[in-house]
């Protein structure tokens, strides 16, 4: 792995790092290229999917914290070629407020596919595969 190979890993395990402890705003954005494009494919809790832009994604994390009390990621692997990097982790969050069967304070548990492209050293793609365990 080259030096700009590391950089990009490491920006994305940052990333990871900083929506686990909450993020949001400028705290978030600084990850984000200004013309930002994150998609998520159709899962459980969004099943049309969806594609957000740097201010929508933002608005997303803001909503989110409505949502989960606490998440953690743990990255299973990761691969990175140049500026693309493929992290595979499973994700857990525990809920502030009801999500369909679930009450405040239960778990809820996903394996992730998340595969990002970094442009002068920010994300400027983000593709999120999220597969939730059955409920």
């Amino acid at each position: 792995m080259n030096s700009v190979e590391s950089e990009n890993l490491a920006l994305v395990r940052q990333y990871l790092n900083v929506l686990e402890a909450g993020a949001v705003g400028e705290e978030l954005s600084r990850f984000f290229a200004a013309d930002a494009i994150q998609v998520e494919l159709p899962n459980k809790l969004n099943p049309k999917g969806g594609q957000s832009d740097l201010p929508t994604l933002l608005s997303r994390a803001e909503q989110g914290q409505t949502l989960l009390r606490e998440q953690a990621y743990l990255i299973k692997s990761e691969l990175v070629q140049g500026s693309r990097i493929a992290v595979e982790a499973t994700w857990t969050g525990v809920l502030a407020a009801p999500v369909s069967n679930f009450s405040a304070g239960e778990s809820i548990k996903a394996h992730f596919a998340m595969f990002f492209e970094i442009t002068d050293g920010r994300i400027s793609s983000q593709r999120n595969y999220d597969c939730f365990e059955p409920w």
